[in-house]
């Protein structure tokens, strides 16, 4: 394994570690931004793949830098990152807001890409995102530990979540307490809120698979079902259960959704 820092032109630093070997996987994670959201995948990837995640800017080792945060900056970092790793013909994995980063790069410049997974996510906005957002915007200025709790709580399954409680543990203990950490995660929840590529999206001619889970209180099944009329050359799977961390409390199937689409991108 491997760590490098990629510098950008407004000052952000990203963290970037790149284990395994094989073709290139790259993980980009949703709102919380961090690699170490695809952990509990790495062991099951690495013999395989060569397996690049890093922190978004202002998350976890990476720093923020100057620029105003947007879904087209964040998919200008990752390009960066495919850049500094000289990834080619990569498979692309992007959750949840990831999801929506790469729907931006797949337009900005897919020279580096060779398909796309879309899990958890969506094309433009809507309603329910708006409200639910809203609502955990101020449970984050008035109780951040109760924002990381609501997050586990609506994120994972129940039984899941029953059964690895020191996940619970460690979402709490991750708990955007400081005024810069609440203002980052105020910033990424404004740009994703404001994504709307919906009129673009049927041109990426990539491989894509979009996929979800049909209990997903985050982002809804609804809205990957949308996305896939929006781009009618991708493939969409929906789980029956998974909640919104899907990937991780369905990991067999999201391996076994992984491996198809590679074999075939």
């Amino acid at each position: 394994m491997s760590t490098t820092t990629v510098t950008l032109a407004d000052g952000a630093k990203l963290v970037v570690t790149v284990s395994g070997s094989g073709r290139d996987l790259v993980l980009v994670s949703g709102l919380g931004g961090t690699a170490a959201f695809w952990s509990p995948l790495v062991p099951l990837l690495e013999s395989q793949f060569r397996v690049i995640r890093f922190d978004q800017r202002g998350i976890g080792a990476s720093e923020r830098g100057s620029e105003p945060v947007s879904i087209e900056l964040l998919a200008r970092d990752t390009r960066a990152v495919l850049e500094a790793v000289d990834a080619s013909n990569a498979i692309l994995i992007g959750h949840s807001t990831g999801g929506v980063i790469l729907q931006e790069l797949a337009l900005q410049d897919p020279s580096r890409v060779g398909g796309l997974i879309l899990s958890g996510t969506w094309a433009r906005p809507n309603r329910y995102m708006a409200e639910l957002f809203r609502s955990r915007a101020r449970i984050l200025e008035a109780a951040p530990k109760e924002y990381a709790a609501m997050l586990g709580f609506i994120g994972y399954t129940p039984e899941w979540l029953n059964a690895n409680w020191d996940k619970f543990e460690a979402t709490i203990a991750a708990a955007p307490v400081t005024p810069q950490q609440q203002a980052v995660v105020a910033e990424r929840i404004a740009a994703l809120l404001a994504f709307d590529r919906s009129s673009d999206v049927a041109k990426i001619s990539l491989p894509t698979l979009i996929q979800g889970a049909e209990d997903d209180l985050i982002v809804p099944a609804f809205l990957q079902r949308e996305l896939a009329e929006l781009m009618p050359q991708a493939k969409l799977r929906i789980l029956p259960s998974g909640g919104h961390f899907f990937p991780i409390t369905r990991a067999d199937d999201f391996m076994e959704m992984l491996h198809d689409f590679a074999r075939n991108a």
